[in-house]
């Protein structure tokens, strides 16, 4: 049988909030198998450096302002790849939380992962073929506390992909989400730093661990290409099975936690 096939060479790629975390690894691999990819990130996350880095081109841009990602996409050109990846997070309890916050985060994580689809969908139908792979998270299910704009900007975009797979199926142009759990990124670093925290966060994830952005990648990459060319309107948890895990798994009683995981005796 032969290898599976993620060759990507004179696919245009764009990664939005593509300078970092998640999103930088997705760049990173895109163009390791071929594609030439375009960052778009916000000037204070230097995307002119993380291009740089990996052969890639770069535009800074506010995907909330709908100017700034048709002036980035007018610089790109019409893409064949999309990962609509660019997103804030602001904890807060429910009933401090405050209105600018929340607008805030809807407009990058929602809106802006509207117009990202909605630009990209416009340059594509005439070619007939594009796909894009949007950011949701395991929070697009769940009520994790002090999170509620966080929770509802990624529940959205489940519905924006449904409505957005239906609407542009007839176009050859497929649209699919990765619902990541907890990541080790620079916004969760301080999670990834803390062993009581881990201990009780991963007990509820059945592989017993978190995950790095190369493992997001992977899973953004595959729906990305040619291999899940019948693959639309779906969402792939990246998640360690912590989704399944009603109860949890993990128990001092059958296994231990060390070096920031847990292990069967």
């Amino acid at each position: 049988m032969a290898g599976l096939d993620f060759e990507l060479r004179g696919k245009l790629a764009v990664v939005t909030g593509g300078a970092n975390g998640i999103g930088f690894a997705a760049a990173r691999l895109l163009a390791a198998y071929g594609a030439d990819v375009w960052i778009f990130d916000l000037e204070g996350a230097n995307p002119h450096d993380a291009a740089l880095q990996i052969g890639a081109k770069s535009c800074a841009t506010d995907v909330s302002r709908r100017e700034s990602l048709d002036a980035a996409f007018a610089a790109g050109g019409t893409p064949d790849i999309v990962i609509a990846n660019a997103g804030i997070v602001r904890e807060a309890d429910f009933c401090d939380h405050a209105t600018e916050d929340w607008e805030r985060i809807v407009s990058v994580n929602l809106t802006g992962a509207f117009h990202t689809v909605q630009s990209a969908a416009r340059l594509m139908k005439p070619r007939r073929s594009g796909a894009i792979v949007l950011t949701a998270s395991t929070n697009s299910y769940d009520g994790e506390a002090r999170l509620a704009a966080y929770n509802a900007s990624k529940a959205g975009l489940l519905g924006l992909v449904h409505t957005a797979a239906n609407e542009l199926g007839p176009y050859g142009i497929r649209v699919n989400a990765v619902c990541p759990g907890l990541i080790r990124t620079r916004l969760t670093e301080r999670y990834f730093s803390d062993p009581e925290v881990l201990r009780d966060y991963f007990r509820q994830i059945p592989l017993g661990r978190g995950g790095e952005p190369d493992e997001v990648a992977q899973a953004m990459v595959f729906l990305a290409s040619d291999l899940a060319s019948y693959v639309t309107g779906a969402t792939l948890f990246v998640d360690g099975g912590q989704m399944a895990s009603k109860f949890g798994t993990w128990s001092e009683a059958a296994a231990d936690f060390r070096e920031g995981r847990w292990r069967l005796r």
